[in-house]
């Protein structure tokens, strides 16, 4: 797979692994991201080093995120996408999901799914609904696992 560099002005969304900065993802995450507050920085860096992530950046500075779990083939689950606070509102997070919606490896896939606290509206102008039977899905959920 190659790697992207897309600009818009100051601001680059890479696929280049080597571009994440650790600390910065694993600091809002562990802070700021309701999903996963107390994660461990070792907890953080096994899941980028297994996922296909999306960095966002202002200049060399990563400001957002989206991590893709996937197989490139049937399904693909996003997780951890985020723009820092003070980025918000100049629609980087629609052209993150642009970005990743529409990279050539992800498409054809028969699912994609998520997981969202507060972000729905967003992710509805990707095309993502509400789960049609929830009673087809399980779940094995520790919502404290990193507070223990």
């Amino acid at each position: 797979m190659t790697d992207i560099n897309i600009y818009k002005g100051e601001f680059c969304i890479s696929t280049d692994k080597v571009k994440l900065d650790l600390d910065a993802i694993h600091e809002f995450l562990s802070t700021r991201a309701y999903w996963c507050i107390n994660i461990p920085k070792d907890k953080v860096q096994t899941a980028i080093e297994n996922s296909f992530c999306f960095g966002v950046y202002q200049d060399e500075k990563q400001i957002g995120l989206a991590r893709i779990i996937t197989d490139f083939s049937t399904i693909a689950y996003l997780g951890d996408v985020y723009i820092l606070e003070e980025f918000r509102g100049l629609g980087l997070s629609k052209w993150l999901m642009e970005t990743v919606m529409n990279y050539p490896s992800l498409q054809g896939l028969r699912r994609w799914i998520l997981l969202t606290g507060d972000a729905h509206e967003l992710y509805r102008k990707f095309g993502w609904i509400d789960i049609a039977d929830p009673t087809k899905w399980m779940e094995l959920h520790d919502k404290n696992v990193y507070s223990k």
